[in-house]
């Protein structure tokens, strides 16, 4: 599909530019609108232009046009939009893997069903499906009413922790955190009992207690780093410094690294180990 195939207004998408990490425009600016959902769909899946290079404006169409999208709330471009999700694992795509999820939670309560049958299909790659279950975390924060659905669909996929890859697993459970998901805490410690969550990406079954306010800091013991001495002084000064990071900054502040993510989604099951050990 070639870029004179698209009409105004929808071709102007087509000489934006790189859009990652900048605010999202106002598409409707443009003279966007709901009559113009399904070529912006039809942007939004072409992949033709997305393989262009990023170093070319054609190949940040498809983000202005899933963007754009979005604004609309276009509950029709749920279903296509998940055809995307595959670029994060296929062409290691962070700005897919870092904005299809708020993509989704601005689409709403309509595309729960949609993510969540996404992510429990095996046949699907492992951080497509990590990012259609965060879609869900997305809906629920930017829709308080439909958050029990939201909580409901990621339990339901964590049903089928004993089939998941390890991975899916432990993001199914920190989404679920971020959900402040109580009620999820018996399954969960079914999963790790069952030695079925990375503890790498989550934290163990104490940490995952301490979040959800079921235990406090220091009370539970157990895990991979548990009774782990640091023998010099500059790994106790970095436990030290772990401990001072996680009172300073919020779950959903960026991170102390600087990698542009959210505290949760980055350094902070890490800190916790180190600030445990």
């Amino acid at each position: 599909m070639m870029a004179h195939d698209y009409e105004e207004p929808v071709s102007k998408l087509l000489e934006l530019g790189d859009c990652w990490n900048e605010p999202w425009m106002d598409y409707t600016e443009l003279g966007i609108g709901p009559e113009h959902v399904p070529e912006l769909i039809r942007l939004a899946l072409d992949e033709e232009l997305y393989l262009v290079g990023s170093d070319s404006d054609l190949s940040w169409a498809g983000v202005h046009a899933w963007r754009a999208l979005a604004q609309l709330r276009a509950v029709e471009a749920a279903e296509p939009l998940t055809r995307v999700l595959r670029y994060i694992d296929e062409y290691d795509d962070d700005c897919a893997s870092e904005e299809l999820p708020e993509v989704f939670g601005r689409i709403g309560p309509a595309a729960i069903p949609v993510l969540a049958d996404y992510a429990a299909d095996p046949d699907n790659p492992l951080f497509a499906r990590v990012a259609a279950a965060q879609g869900l975390v997305e809906i629920g924060a930017q829709h308080p009413d439909v958050c029990p659905d939201c909580v409901a669909a990621l339990t339901g996929l964590l049903e089928g922790f004993a089939e998941h890859d390890l991975t899916l697993n432990a993001f199914l459970i920190a989404y679920l955190m971020d959900l402040d998901a109580v009620e999820a805490a018996p399954l969960i410690e079914r999963a790790f009992e069952a030695g079925r969550v990375d503890v790498m990406v989550v934290g163990d079954w104490g940490d995952v207690q301490v979040d959800l306010g079921l235990e406090e800091a220091g009370a539970t013991t157990g895990g991979p780093m548990a009774g782990f001495n640091f023998p010099d002084l500059e790994e106790a000064n970095e436990r030290e410094r772990a401990q001072e990071r996680l009172q300073e900054i919020g779950r959903n502040d960026p991170c102390w690294c600087g990698s542009g993510r959210k505290y949760k989604h980055c350094h902070l099951r890490e800190d916790q180990q180190k600030a445990r050990a």
